[in-house]
């Protein structure tokens, strides 16, 4: 029996601990909640308000052509005029990534809208200094020739510069002009690429200088996160020593995009065709390319060029829903494509040879309607993981 009045005041003791336990548990949860929608409750504020925000990340990644490498950057998002009710959030993100290969890339990307969305600016660019793999041009020299250090390694320093800008003539109507700076530059080359016609005839003149005429069909609600509309991108640029490049061609561009809600907001279908081809001295950096990480993500970027590609691709893009049933940050898509280099003599006889291409990726929100993406893309006997930021069309 004196057991039992030990034990009462240890249960009553242990208890009144334990509750305390529990409710400091709850206190902290309760404050972390509590600072947590103050942080978004002000994010949201400042979207209202127009302001920027500034969002770093920073994740591991695989290409075919980088090898492993760690990724950084950031996506600066603003209004170019605060109290512009007709224009949406500008964009520019920002990545520099150094990979296992010893290589550096660095990249940037600006989507910006002005003048209550009657003009439009854009510009890319881009820098890498590489060891890289030319393995020539055409679709067999990119599927036959062996990849090694004798056949096809080089070091590659490319970079690109190129603004776009565009006016809206009438609604979802655009009219502009395609800047185009790019310089590719080679070194250290094996014997295959240094037995390579074409490769010799460019590698020293390495600058080309283009200006073109753009005229678009774009009626996507938001461009760098559409899930209804139409993008329709019609492109036509020449390049000269005359604009003070090396190189005399012309570059033909034709984009299709089409967006489309099925059953509910956020789940997304969106397919997309695109033609390139070059016509005249094009230089071995400028041939049309698949398998970049804006397409036909798995291949190594470069591997298949020629004077023409052409790809389609669908891909379907899923927000997953919070409990209180509103959209959440969390998505996933799937994809599916195929494409083809060519030249005058292959489309003429009509012997096409086409990559096939699937993959998956994972889309986290950092901002409003705009995400860092990781993919996962499967080739022909290749696969490779990208990082980086908004849709890859």
């Amino acid at each position: 029996m004196k057991y039992v009045f030990i034990l009462i005041p240890f249960l009553l003791f242990s208890a009144t601990i334990y509750g305390q336990n529990e409710t400091s548990v709850n206190d902290k949860d309760q404050i972390k909640e509590e600072k947590k929608a103050k942080r978004k409750a002000v994010k949201a504020q400042k979207v209202v308000d127009g302001k920027s925000l500034f969002t770093p990340f920073a994740a591991p990644a695989y290409t075919p052509e980088l090898g492993g490498l760690i990724s950084a950057g950031a996506l600066w998002s603003f209004k170019t005029k605060k109290t512009d009710s007709l224009i949406q959030r500008s964009s520019m993100p920002f990545t520099i990534a150094y990979t296992t290969t010893g290589a550096v890339v660095i990249n940037t990307l600006l989507t910006s809208y002005w003048f209550e969305d009657k003009m439009r600016i854009y510009a890319d660019f881009w820098y890498k200094d590489m060891p890289d793999h030319y393995w020539g041009v055409g679709y067999y020299e990119g599927s036959q020739t062996v990849r090694s250090d004798s056949t096809t390694s080089f070091n590659r320093v490319w970079w690109w510069a190129n603004p776009r800008i565009v006016f809206q003539v009438k609604d979802n109507y655009f009219i502009g002009t395609n800047i185009d700076y790019n310089y590719t530059k080679g070194s250290n080359e094996s014997i295959g690429v240094a037995n390579d016609s074409i490769y010799n005839r460019y590698n020293n003149r390495p600058l080309n200088s283009g200006l073109g005429l753009i005229l678009r069909y774009d009626s996507r609600d938001v461009p760098v996160d559409a899930r209804t509309g139409v993008y329709l991108d019609l492109r036509t640029t020449f390049y000269s020593d005359a604009f003070g490049g090396d190189n005399d061609y012309q570059i033909y561009l034709l984009d299709y995009r089409q967006f489309k809600t099925v059953k509910r907001e956020g789940m997304t279908l969106a397919w997309q065709a695109k033609l390139r081809y070059g016509v005249g001295e094009v230089p071995y950096g400028e041939y049309s390319q698949v398998g970049t990480p804006f397409d036909l993500r798995g291949y190594q970027w470069g591997r298949f060029r020629d004077q023409g590609m052409f790809l389609f691709m669908a891909e379907y893009r899923h927000t997953f829903l919070k409990e209180d049933g509103n959209l959440g940050k969390h998505g996933a898509v799937a994809w599916i494509g195929s494409g083809t280099v060519f030249n005058e003599a292959s489309l003429a006889s009509n012997n096409l040879h086409w990559l096939p291409n699937f993959g998956v990726g994972y889309r986290f929100e950092i901002q409003p309607r705009m995400n860092v993406r990781m993919d996962f893309g499967i080739g022909r006997e290749t696969s490779g993981f990208y990082f980086n930021f908004n849709q890859a069309f």
